[in-house]
């Protein structure tokens, strides 16, 4: 697989999305500062949806910063807001440099209670493959992870019926590629037995290293490995405190950001990028402010005094 590290610089003209570099996924090349599309609905738990113009501004913009690498799943919606949906509203046409990634196998309630259940059987993936085809308009996916279990960690089991069940979609054409979701290394391997894949996406970040080997070993195998909810924020109910940003290490971290002249946020993805030029950061929001401040992030030049001090503030997995 080839891969391209992140430049110490890019031209004045580069996207702003740009500045991180760029990594393969499969056939297709992606900025390493993408987008999640997750918070463009607002969550489950607002009291009122996100404004639907504003989200689609969100998204339009994002491409203008040379995003393209976007995250969703047919299952990012609340009652009256689909982050599909939204995505093609938007986007459409779509700029042939764009990548979409998808996910499958949780299922959720049409009253849009966040809850992952039940989880699919391989025979019931086609069905959720063609609904995020129908919603976002195409006839080809481009990447599909299979987001295993129902949590937010890797769950226990075997997933190579599942993935097999994904390789005989992309063997049809539903699908370019193949990735992994809350997964572990050994399911990982397992599922590598059955299909080359292409990227790994799971809860990490700068205070929640326990998968610091499983990006290592992605790092190894030339897999891009994409965290979520990597500046700390979490679904309701499933980690204590959850949606804020993690206030761990928040005095170190603040003293970093006032070196760059940048907002905490953008150190955490700042430090997410420099863990490799595998991994790739996909934040999410539903402000263009917000959604600009990220996009910087991929410019950020950390230290080697920056990275000790932020590597320090969470230890290593062992």
């Amino acid at each position: 697989m080839t891969t391209n590290t992140a430049p110490l610089a890019t031209p004045p003209t580069a996207p702003a999305a740009a500045a991180a570099g760029t990594w393969q996924l499969g056939d297709r090349t992606v900025n390493r500062l993408g987008f999640g599309a997750m918070r463009t609905t607002g969550m489950p738990w607002d009291e009122v949806p996100r404004d639907r113009r504003e989200a689609i501004s969100v998204l339009r913009r994002a491409v203008e910063l040379g995003v393209n690498h976007i995250d969703t799943a047919a299952f990012y919606f609340v009652p009256r807001r689909s982050a599909n949906e939204l995505i093609s509203t938007a986007l459409q046409p779509y700029a042939d440099d764009l990548v979409i990634t998808t996910k499958v196998g949780p299922s959720r309630p049409r009253d849009g209670v966040f809850e992952f259940e039940p989880y699919a059987r391989p025979d019931q993936l086609r069905g959720q493959v063609e609904e995020n085809i129908r919603q976002l308009g195409l006839d080809q996916l481009d990447v599909v992870n299979l987001r295993w279990g129902t949590g937010l960690g890797a769950a226990d089991g075997s997933v190579a019926e599942h993935v097999g069940a994904l390789t005989e979609l992309r063997d049809a054409g539903l699908l370019r590629h193949v990735g992994l979701s809350n997964v572990s290394v050994a399911q990982l391997e397992e599922a590598r037995a059955v299909v080359p894949v292409v990227c790994v996406q799971n809860r990490y970040g700068l205070t929640d290293r326990s998968d610091d080997g499983l990006l290592a070993r992605c790092g190894e195998l030339g897999i891009a490995f994409v965290p979520f909810f990597s500046m700390g924020a979490a679904v309701p109910g499933a980690v204590p405190g959850s949606n804020t940003p993690d206030e761990t290490g928040a005095e170190a971290v603040a003293a970093v950001a006032a070196g760059h002249g940048v907002t905490p946020a953008q150190v955490r993805l700042a430090w997410t990028l420099h863990r490799g030029p595998h991994v790739l950061a996909i934040p999410g929001t539903g402000d263009v402010t917000h959604l600009e401040q990220n996009v910087a992030a991929a410019a950020i030049r950390l230290t080697d005094d920056d990275r000790a001090v932020l590597d320090a503030i969470a230890p290593a997995a062992a």
